[in-house]
């Protein structure tokens, strides 16, 4: 079981979770013009020192730009999170096969936008997937907070892209992505200790992620970004890990 842990920005904070059982280390670079972090870079090293898997999420989507910061950060997957609309559908998928052509060794995650439950379209997410499975090594579900047409990326919490909702996603969506998927899919969008078993038990994917729900709170209660709570942390990987013993066990069933 994949478990994937995002906002991890410092060498320190990636060698603690890893302690607590985290196998995949993500981080984030938060713009085009800051891209050059070598405290990322560290921490992409000190992932690989100690046998996880480094994954790293660019915060653009140019072709120059991601190949600079692959050759600079030597992660060991990049994961493209963009919110992908009928308008850039193909270029995406023209731009995911170049990096793949390019850079055959790392392994690319491609996040697949699920809208919450009574508003998802499955049909239209497996197709969605269908398309970017050939130049795709995992699939992330994450959760896309529904807009009109006319409103654009603007309620996502970073414009343009997917993610850091706090949000699940439709989990029966996510399900039948899992069952038509002909790669590894892990599950994301709003996954924290409370509801990490559960979800692998409707979905039964490769992996979980959580970011926002294993975040340090301020004292108002709201997530503080980039800083982990170590303790939900490792709650979250003792769920991750029962819910991997119960399908493994068989007492988890097929839908």
């Amino acid at each position: 079981m994949i478990i994937q842990i995002y906002e991890i920005q410092t060498p320190a904070e990636a060698a603690a979770v890893i302690r607590l059982g985290v196998n995949h280390i993500g981080s984030v670079i938060v713009s085009r013009e800051e891209w050059k972090t070598p405290t990322v870079r560290e921490t992409i090293a000190e992932t690989r020192r100690l046998g996880a898997v480094s994954t790293l999420i660019p915060l653009f989507s140019g072709k120059d730009e991601i190949c600079q910061a692959i050759d600079y950060f030597q992660p060991d997957i990049l994961h493209l999170c963009e919110n992908i609309t009928e308008k850039t559908k193909y270029p995406l998928m023209n731009l995911q096969e170049k990096i793949k052509t390019r850079y055959p060794d790392i392994k690319v995650m491609r996040s697949i936008p699920i809208e919450r439950d009574g508003n998802a379209d499955m049909d239209s997410v497996i197709e969605l997937a269908r398309r970017f499975e050939p130049f795709s090594d995992y699939f992330l579900t994450d959760t896309r907070l529904s807009v009109r047409e006319d409103d654009g990326d603007k309620r996502q919490p970073v414009e343009g892209f997917v993610g850091i909702t706090g949000q699940t996603c439709s989990w029966r969506v996510a399900a039948e992505l899992v069952n038509q998927s002909g790669i590894p899919v892990i599950l994301a969008g709003g996954i924290s200790p409370e509801n990490a078993f559960e979800g692998i038990k409707a979905v039964k994917p490769a992996g979980i992620d959580s970011c926002t729900r294993t975040n340090a709170v301020d004292q108002n209660g709201n997530p503080v970004r980039f800083k982990k709570d170590l303790q939900r942390v490792e709650l979250l990987v003792q769920e991750a890990r029962k819910g991997e013993k119960a399908l493994l066990s068989g007492k988890i069933k097929d839908n």
